[in-house]
């Protein structure tokens, strides 16, 4: 049996579009489902596979609802970004992504990391990232990377580097950064390569550092960290890691798969658990 989740909002209502037409695929190929909008069941069977259909956020509200299950997921382009679902799956119309999943995808098992008892699939970005998802209303207004660049143009004239205390392999260190990214997967922002060896597959978190840049700086190196071949550049440094935690001088911003949140504390870490998804 698939089970149809999607809300009325995501993606401005293309979330729901995409759901419905799913569920005309279904229906002309008499395949059972069952659908929910909005107000989705508390628990699922064993023997029940899982379509979503929204962005990073609705990924995140999934896994931060239900947990680590066993059953099968997949992810339609139903959001802003939907830098999740264009890692798995490429560009897909919604007719192509229900006949994929049902004749040729396999299931993957796939990492999933926490940030402060959250969890999260795609990454978490501290401060810049943070101050950027402040104007979501005009992200999604203008579209998910369009959107995204518009913003990132509006900070970068105003952001102030945050000071940071990292603390990971056994080290400590002091910084002041313009950019700083835990990544499990290598797009954000529809479609920026922030950290472009990460993989969700490979039990490792990227820790992405970008040092203070003046304006100038900022802009000239954007089309290069857009494009993710920015990690030899002297100011980038890049790692891998299971866990870090950091701490600022205030409170911040920060995105977590793409939704809005603050605090000055961070505990991430790779979970040892996985979910297993469509692909």
């Amino acid at each position: 049996m698939i089970v149809l989740l999607y809300n009325s909002i995501s993606g401005a209502g293309n979330g729901k579009k995409q759901a419905q037409k799913a569920m005309h695929f279904l229906a002309q190929k008499q395949f059972p489902y069952i659908s929910y909008c909005d107000n989705w069941p508390e628990t699922f069977d064993s023997d029940q596979t899982i379509w979503l259909f929204g962005g990073d956020g609705t990924m995140n509200f999934f896994l931060n609802k239900y947990g680590l299950i066993a059953n099968p997921i997949a992810l339609f382009a139903g959001g802003t970004g939907n830098d999740v679902h264009y890692k798995l799956y490429g560009v897909k119309s919604t007719e192509e992504m229900c006949d994929f999943l049902l004749h040729k995808a396999v299931e993957k098992a796939t990492d999933v990391a926490q940030c402060n008892g959250e969890y999260f699939i795609n990454g978490v970005g501290i401060g810049f990232d943070g101050e950027v998802l402040k104007g979501m209303s005009k992200i999604r207004k203008l579209g998910g990377h369009l959107g995204y660049l518009t913003q990132v143009l509006k900070v970068i004239f105003a952001y102030k580097e945050v000071a940071f205390q990292l603390a990971f392999t056994g080290k400590t260190e002091n910084q002041k950064l313009l950019l700083l990214n835990i990544a499990n997967s290598d797009r954000t922002g529809g479609g920026f390569m922030i950290s472009p060896l990460a993989d969700m597959h490979d039990g490792k978190l990227n820790l992405l550092r970008c040092h203070a840049l003046p304006i100038f700086k900022r802009l000239r190196y954007l089309p290069i960290i857009q494009k993710g071949k920015h990690l030899g550049l002297p100011f980038i440094e890049h790692e891998t890691l299971s866990n870090i935690q950091v701490q600022t001088d205030k409170s911040v911003s920060y995105q977590l798969d793409g939704e809005l949140r603050e605090a000055n504390r961070f505990e991430i870490e790779m979970c040892k658990g996985k979910v297993w998804l469509l692909g």
